[in-house]
C-alpha cells in the first residue's frame, strides 16, 4: 500500500474511534457485497474486525460521504469539515494541513529509510542485541521513528519544518549537528539542581562573549528555535537587551527520538531536554518547555526515588534519569533540562519500549533480535519478562496513589548479561505528567510535598484519574499494543499474547490486594475501556469545544481486550 493510502487508512481509523461526527456511535453496521460497512446519516465506512482500541477497524482507505465514494485524504477531510459544527471547521482545515505535511514526511522517509539503516549497520554492527552503551542505543531511537504512533494517525509529520530541516535534526536521520548558545544575566533565570555543570559547559568568554564580564550564564538553544521564535520570547520575557546570542555553535549532539532532546555525542549519557517552537501528535501539543513541567519532572522522579526506597525489590530492576538540574527564564522558549543517565550502562543495550515492534536493518523486528540474544530466541519470552516486571511496578505505584505518564517512549529496557544469566531492567524519564491519588499518597507516608509540584491538575481526590491514566499508557501503549504486534506475524495467537498481559496484570493486582480492587474493576472487569482521544483534543476542537483540560489526557471508550480473552 502507498504512503497516502497507508495515511487515509490511519486518518479514518482514529476518526472513527474518536466517534468524530458519530462515525462510529451513529452508524449502524450493514453488510455489502464487499463486506460490512457502517451507515450512518451522512457518512459510511468499509469496515473490518478490530479489537484494539475499537470494535472496527477501516479495511479500505475511503469514505462514503452522501453516497459518493471519496478516496483523497483532502476531499474526505473537508467533507468532515462540511458536516461539523461551523465553529469546529478551523480545525478540520488545520488537520488537512497537518496531515499533507506528513504525506510529505512519509514520502521522504521511504526514499531515505534503506540508507539510514545501512549506516547504522556499519556504524553500529548489524544485529541490534549486540548495540551496547547509551551512544549505539540512540540508533534504536531512530528506528523507532520510523514507526506510527499506536493512536495518533499523523505522529510521523514534521510540522512546519523543510526537508532540510527534517534530514538535518529528527532522529530518524540520526544526524548530529551543534547547540547555539544565548547568554543571560544570572539574575534572569531560574536554576535547580546541585551536581555541578560538565566541565565543557561554555562560558560566555568560551564563546566569544567575554565582553559581557561576570554575572552571566549559558544555556544552549536548539538551531530550530534560532531566529523569530526565540527573538519573540527574548522579547516577551523583557530580556531582548540583556541577553546575547553567540555567533558561533558549539558541542555535537545527537537528536533522540523527541526531537527537543539531545543527546551530547562525546557524553551520550546527559541529554539536554531544549524548547521547539514546532509542535508533534497534534497541533495543540506544542514542543515548547513550561517552566513548571521542569519542576514537576524533578519532583516526579523524588517521588519514584521515595517509593523504590519503601518498596526494595525495584532497588535493582528500575533506574530512573536524574531530572534534578534545569535552568529557565520564566519562558517555555527559554529553558534547559540536563538529564543525566544511571552509570554503569555501557555493557547494557538500552532500548525504549517504543522500538522493540520497529524493523531493524536486517528487516526483523528489534525485539526479535533481543529475543535470540537474551532469550533463547523466544520473543514471547522476552514480552513475558516485560509484562512481569513492568506489571509489578506501575502497580505498586497505583497502591501509593500514583499513575505515571510513561509512555513507551519514556520507558526503555536495559537488557545485559550477569552471572545468573539475562538481566531485564526498567529506565524510566520525563515523569512531568502524573496523576497523584491525595488519600492513598498519605497512606503510605512517603516523603512527599504536594507544593513540590507546579501543575495543580496532578493531584486528585479518588482514582478515575489514576485508572484512566494506566490503562491508557501503561496498558494501550507500553503492553497491549505488543501483545497485538507480537501476534500479526504469527509467532503467538492474540489470545496467547493477551491472555499473557491478563495473567501478569492479574498477578500484580493479586499481589496488590484489596487496594487494587479499582483498577482491576477499570481495567479488568470493566466492559470498555478509556482511549485516547488525541486528534479530537489536539487537533480538531479547541479545549473550549472538547472541554479536555490536558490534551493528553482526553477520552473516549473502546472494547475492553482482555475482558474478552478471558471469555
Amino acid at each position: 500500500m502507498n504512503p497516502q493510502d497507508e495515511l487515509t487508512l490511519r486518518v479514518l481509523d482514529a476518526l472513527l474511534r474518536e466517534d468524530v461526527l458519530g462515525l462510529r456511535t451513529r452508524s449502524t453496521p450493514v453488510d455489502r457485497s464487499d463486506g460490512r460497512w457502517l451507515l450512518g446519516p451522512r457518512f459510511a465506512l468499509p469496515v473490518g474486525p478490530g479489537g484494539f482500541q475499537c470494535e472496527y477497524a477501516v479495511r479500505a482507505p475511503l469514505l462514503e460521504a452522501d453516497g459518493v465514494r471519496l478516496t483523497d485524504l483532502d476531499t474526505i477531510l473537508s467533507a468532515c469539515a462540511a458536516a461539523a459544527a461551523p465553529a469546529d471547521r478551523p480545525g478540520y482545515l488545520a488537520f488537512a494541513e497537518e496531515c499533507r505535511q506528513t504525506l510529505s514526511t512519509l514520502h521522504l522517509h521511504a526514499a531515505a529509510r534503506p540508507a539510514v539503516h545501512g549506516r547504522l549497520a556499519e556504524r553500529y554492527g548489524p544485529d541490534p542485541a549486540a548495540w551496547t552503551g547509551l551512544g549505539a542505543g540512540l540508533a534504536f531511537d531512530t528506528l523507532a521513528a520510523y514507526l506510527d504512533h499506536p493512536v495518533y494517525p499523523t505522529s510521523r509529520g514534521r510540522s512546519d519544518l523543510t526537508d532540510s530541516q527534517i534530514t538535518s535534526y529528527t532522529p530518524e536521520f540520526h544526524p548530529s549537528f551543534e547547540l547555539r548558545w544565548l547568554a543571560l544575566p544570572e539574575s534572569a533565570l531560574t536554576v535547580h539542581g546541585s551536581a555541578p555543570l560538565p566541565p565543557w559547559w561554555p562560558t560566555p568568554a568560551d564563546l566569544g562573549l567575554g565582553h559581557l564580564g561576570a554575572g552571566h550564564l549559558t544555556i544552549p538553544v536548539h538551531p530550530l528555535s534560532v531566529g523569530a521564535p526565540l527573538d519573540d520570547a527574548l522579547r516577551a520575557a523583557g530580556l531582548t537587551n540583556r541577553a546575547e546570542l553567540a555567533d558561533h555553535s558549539y558541542l555535537e549532539v545527537v537528536p533522540t527520538l523527541s526531537t527537543r532532546t539531545v543527546a551530547v555525542a562525546a557524553d551520550p549519557s546527559l541529554h539536554l531536554k531544549l524548547p521547539l517552537a514546532t509542535a508533534t501528535l497534534g497541533l495543540r501539543n506544542r514542543r515548547t518547555i513550561k517552566p513548571g513541567t521542569l519542576q514537576d519532572g524533578a519532583a516526579g522522579q523524588r517521588l519514584l526515588a521515595a517509593v523504590i526506597a519503601r518498596e526494595p525489590r525495584f532497588g535493582q530492576t528500575v533506574l530512573l534519569a536524574d531530572e534534578q538540574c534545569y535552568a529557565h527564564a520564566g519562558h517555555e522558549l527559554l529553558a534547559v533540562l540536563a538529564r543525566r543517565y544511571p552509570a554503569g550502562l555501557d555493557e547494557a543495550v538500552t532500548v525504549p519500549l517504543a522500538a522493540l515492534a520497529a524493523p531493524a536493518p536486517s528487516g526483523r523486528l528489534v525485539l526479535d533480535h533481543l529475543a535470540d540474544r537474551f532469550y533463547a530466541g523466544d520473543p514471547l519470552a522476552l514480552y513475558d519478562a516485560l509484562l512481569t516486571l513492568l506489571l509489578d511496578w506501575q502497580v505498586t505505584l497505583f497502591g501509593h496513589g500514583i499513575a505515571l505518564e510513561s509512555h513507551q517512549q519514556n520507558t526503555s529496557l536495559v537488557l545485559d548479561r550477569t552471572a545468573n544469566g539475562s538481566r531485564l531492567r526498567l529506565l524510566h524519564k520525563d515523569n512531568d505528567g502524573p496523576r497523584i491519588n491525595r488519600g492513598r499518597l498519605r497512606s503510605s507516608h512517603l516523603p512527599v510535598n504536594e507544593a513540590e509540584f507546579d501543575d495543580t491538575r496532578i493531584f486528585t481526590e479518588d482514582d478515575r484519574a489514576l485508572t484512566d491514566l494506566f490503562t491508557t499508557i501503561t496498558g494501550h501503549l507500553c503492553t497491549a499494543s505488543l501483545a497485538f504486534a507480537l501476534a500479526e506475524p504469527g509467532r503467538a495467537p492474540l489470545a496467547v499474547t493477551l491472555g499473557l498481559l491478563r495473567t501478569r496484570l492479574t498477578e500484580a493486582l493479586d499481589r496488590l490486594g484489596p487496594a487494587g480492587d479499582p483498577l482491576r474493576a477499570a481495567l479488568l472487569d470493566a466492559d470498555r475501556l478509556p482511549v485516547k482521544a488525541m486528534v479530537t483534543a489536539g487537533s480538531l476542537l479547541s479545549k473550549q469545544r472538547s472541554g479536555a483540560a490536558d490534551i493528553n489526557k482526553h477520552y473516549t471508550t473502546g472494547p475492553n481486550y482482555l475482558r474478552t480473552v478471558a471469555s
